[in-house]
């Protein structure tokens, strides 16, 4: 009998837990290409008991992490921002095999905007975080120094989904890190190879051990690092449902939760837009990372006049658009699961089983892998699932409109709120689209694109979301504000113990001064300066230095 060959064991990978990788004891699970379908590595599955230990890992390195200064956090970052250039290349090779988007979008949607973001972090959040002076309002109050302080949460728990699988997880690292938190990442089954890779990659950068920790998990031991309570915020980025339930479990510990969801992203295409631009941005809007983005243009309001040009344009634009395996010369991959797939051609043949026309694609081909070609839908309406649902796939349904006022009812009558565009070369046009679009971003001839400048907030109204990331706003999720004051006056407050009849007398007199119309406030002002309480607990510097403030 002829010897049967030998098939060499793929990859195993392990989780990152306190610094050196933990076989898990929960079984193992397969990591396929989604262009092939074929398996091509394997992770370890940790257990609940070995998930809690990254949390208490994070725990342990939290005060050691949180001494450090801005600064010297800020090393970490920018030696972190070094590694990735120098490794870019693998790290977007491995993200195309893990999740299927080209090589070059790799660059484009992951590596670029960690890259700002590890940059401006690592400049600037000792500026964003600096402790604030505050003004005490209350006159009796203004003699104290009162300050506001941005302190960390301790161990924040970052959950993300598989269509960004670098970017995603790292600026949400990044942010926490900056801040003084440490962090457990529970990336998606999908694509926890790039996850595991950003981890090492942060150590390699100075990160102690526990800082940073990436667990591959099932989805029953993921709940259970939710309802942790050690843990001190939890940032989740995925769909509505999920999000839901993340929300329900972080109640039992009222642990703090930024949501990023969902999004049925609308474009309202004006008559006097340029239209070869247009049709080039919602294209590129539409079907960069195969339509897998919560941005993703995913319906687009043309007015009436236009409409045909338009759509002439985008047909034109769509089929140039190559497809195929995400390491070759293609603008577009796979999906990255097979049931998203099925999601997106069940959405697409309800919409021409009610009317709608396939102008491109609307079938999936046959062959390995869960590719889906672009596809363009006309004849759709407002009440269709194409319109209503998060699609999450290469499909771009458009409606002709009358109007503006039309337009823009219809883009706001959504569940969803996170972006939209408006395509314009009015200026009015674009205030008012900015001004009356309900969503968390609102770009005017561009789409998609500020999630790449670090300085945005990143989120969305509605069932989008709650809370931002990216930029300021996003840096202010991962600390918890303290109102600290301090009083250097010996003497006591004026409404401290005992009260007494004097005080009784002496509460209207300070009602009046303080807050009484302006013609009865001097009166009553001098009025309170009869009372023998008022000058032993209040100082008469005091009152001199705000006088000025008693005659507003």
């Amino acid at each position: 009998m002829a010897a049967q060959p030998r098939v060499a064991p793929l990859p195993l990978h392990h989780s990152l837990v306190g610094g050196r990788p933990v076989p898990g004891t929960a079984g193992l699970r397969d990591v396929r290409s989604p262009a092939t379908g074929e398996v091509f590595a394997q992770t370890s599955l940790l257990a609940a008991d070995q998930a809690a230990s990254a949390v208490a890992a994070a725990r342990e390195a939290f005060p050691g992490w949180r001494a450090l200064s801005f600064r010297e956090r800020g090393k970490v970052l920018q030696r972190m921002r070094e590694i990735v250039v120098a490794q870019g290349d693998g790290l977007a090779e491995l993200i195309a095999r893990e999740q299927g988007k080209p090589v070059a979008e790799g660059y484009v949607a992951d590596l670029f905007p960690s890259l700002e973001v590890l940059k401006h972090l690592a400049l600037h959040a000792e500026d964003l975080l600096r402790e604030e002076d505050v003004e005490a309002e209350v006159l009796l109050q203004a003699h104290k120094d009162c300050r506001l302080v941005y302190e960390p949460f301790g161990v924040v728990l970052n959950i993300t989904p598989w269509n960004y699988p670098f970017s995603i997880p790292l600026t949400g690292t990044a942010a926490a890190l900056a801040a003084g938190n440490t962090v457990v990442v529970k990336p998606a089954p999908a694509t926890t190879l790039i996850a595991l890779r950003m981890a090492e990659l942060f150590q390699e950068a100075g990160a102690p051990a526990g800082v940073v920790n990436v667990v591959a998990v099932d989805d029953t031991v993921a709940a259970s690092l939710v309802e942790d309570p050690r843990v001190g915020k939890i940032l989740f980025t995925g769909s509505v449902a999920t999000g839901r339930k993340v929300m329900a479990a972080a109640a039992r510990n009222l642990t703090p939760v930024l949501l990023e969801l969902g999004g049925k992203d609308a474009a309202i295409v004006c008559r006097d837009a340029d239209l070869d631009r247009a049709a080039r941005g919602v294209v590129w809007g539409a079907f960069m990372n195969a339509g897998q983005t919560c941005a993703s243009v995913e319906r687009v309001y043309v007015e009436a006049p236009v409409a045909d040009d338009f759509v002439a344009k985008v047909v034109e634009e769509t089929r140039r658009l190559r497809v195929g395996d995400p390491e070759g010369e293609v603008e577009m991959g796979p999906l990255t699961l097979e049931r998203q797939r099925a999601l997106v051609a069940e959405h697409v043949d309800e919409a021409v089983g009610q009317g709608a026309r396939a102008l491109t694609g609307g079938a999936a081909p046959a062959g390995p892998g869960w590719f889906y070609p672009p596809t363009v839908l006309t004849g759709v309406t407002q009440d269709m699932r194409i319109m209503r649902e998060e699609t999450f796939g290469p499909v771009l349904p458009i409606m002709a409109v009358e109007s503006l006022d039309e337009a823009i009812r219809l883009a706001n009558d959504s569940a969803y709120g996170l972006t939209a565009s408006g395509w314009t070369r009015s200026a009015d046009t674009g205030r008012r689209l900015q001004r009356e679009l309900h969503a968390g971003v609102v770009t005017i001839n561009d789409c998609l694109s500020s999630y790449g400048e670090p300085t945005a907030p990143w989120g969305g109204v509605k069932h989008s979301g709650i809370g931002r990331t990216h930029g300021r706003s996003g840096l202010r999720e991962m600390v918890q504000v303290k109102y600290v004051t301090l009083d250097h006056s010996r003497r006591p407050l004026l409404w401290w113990f005992p009260y007494g009849s004097e005080l009784r007398r002496l509460m209207p007199v300070a009602l009046a001064a303080l807050h009484g119309r302006f013609a009865a406030r001097i009166p009553a002002q001098l009025r309170l300066l009869g009372f023998p309480r008022f000058w032993k607990r209040v100082s008469a510097w005091s009152v001199f230095k705000n006088i000025d403030r008693l005659l507003t």
